[in-house]
């Protein structure tokens, strides 16, 4: 016995002990791969990103002969602020006109819309009433259309309204937002209670006063979230600018440097406006989403807990 029990327990004891170290050595070596691999792809997407806005940083602070001279990132002789005072004094400053103009469509326009979306989703997801699932289908079909498809038909009812060429022009058609109200609906589902309602209409509080005291301020997050969602799409709308506008005195900032980047074969001067002024448009999205990004945050890990 004593025999048969020592030749058979290194045989069996032996091969254990390389099992074990194969498998721990494999582990930290997959995931260290996996790790290196997602931190590389995150190398790269932020170079992506950040090399354009590199790009317009360093040609806004060439002259003109530098800006064909010398090559892309690299800096010329320093000119930044003197740009920056061509652009802010070009043509009477009709520069800050535009941009007085894009800040007009997209705070004020972004901030309506953002309201009217919150309330509508806060409406789909609090109340009962008929029709309700079909109507919320509609309105997500209208996500599923393309904003330059609508252009021509919102032409169309602006010139029988009488709005072409106006502020209302691009106002009124940023108050639609399918996708917003969408997103309302999910964060009223996730960050306001049905019981919290039901306890101040006990205490007597009506629809408006509950929605205005409880329901807005605890959909705070998505409120600043389809905002952010919204003035970025009202900051970029380029098309609807074109197609509704012809007084430069309304253009936004995005529609005022494509004029002037039209005329850069006949007159290349315009060239450093353009970048210059290009870099100064970039800022307010930068601002808001710095500003922003706690809401933000707190938007998308909405319900992670639960």
């Amino acid at each position: 016995m004593s025999t048969l029990t020592q030749d058979t327990a290194p045989t069996a004891k032996t091969p254990a002990a390389p099992e074990r170290t194969t498998t721990a050595r494999s582990r930290p070596a997959g995931a260290l791969l996996s790790k290196g691999f997602v931190n590389g792809m995150l190398i790269v997407a932020a170079f992506y990103t950040l090399m354009p806005i590199s790009w317009l940083l360093f040609a806004a602070t060439k002259n003109h002969r530098d800006l064909f001279a010398t090559s892309g990132f690299s800096f010329g002789d320093f000119n930044l602020f003197s740009n920056l005072e061509r652009v802010f004094t070009f043509n009477d400053g009709i520069y800050l006109r535009w941009f007085g103009n894009s800040i007009l469509y997209s705070v004020v326009g972004s901030a309506v819309s953002t309201f009217l979306c919150v309330a509508t989703g806060y409406a789909f997801d609090k109340y009962e009433f008929r029709g309700k699932e079909k109507l919320f289908a509609l309105v997500l079909g209208g996500v599923l259309v393309p904003t330059t498809v609508i252009q021509l038909p919102m032409y169309l009812l602006a010139t029988k309204a009488g709005v072409v060429n106006t502020y209302w022009a691009l106002l009124l058609p940023a108050l639609v937002n399918p996708f917003g109200v969408y997103l309302a609906r999910v964060f009223s589902e996730g960050y306001v209670p049905g019981e919290v309602l039901e306890a101040a209409r006990v205490d007597g509080a009506g629809e408006l006063r509950t929605f205005a005291r409880i329901g807005l301020p605890m959909l705070a997050p998505g409120f600043m979230t389809i905002f952010l969602f919204s003035f970025t799409a009202s900051w970029n709308n380029f098309f609807g600018a074109l197609v509704m506008l012809n007084d430069e005195e309304l253009y936004p900032v995005n529609l005022g440097l494509f004029m002037w980047n039209s005329v850069t074969q006949q007159q290349p001067e315009f060239y450093s406006l353009v970048i210059t002024g290009s870099l100064v448009a970039v800022v307010p999205l930068i601002v808001a989403f710095v500003c922003l990004q706690r809401f933000w945050r707190s938007g998308l890990t909405a319900g992670a807990v639960k």
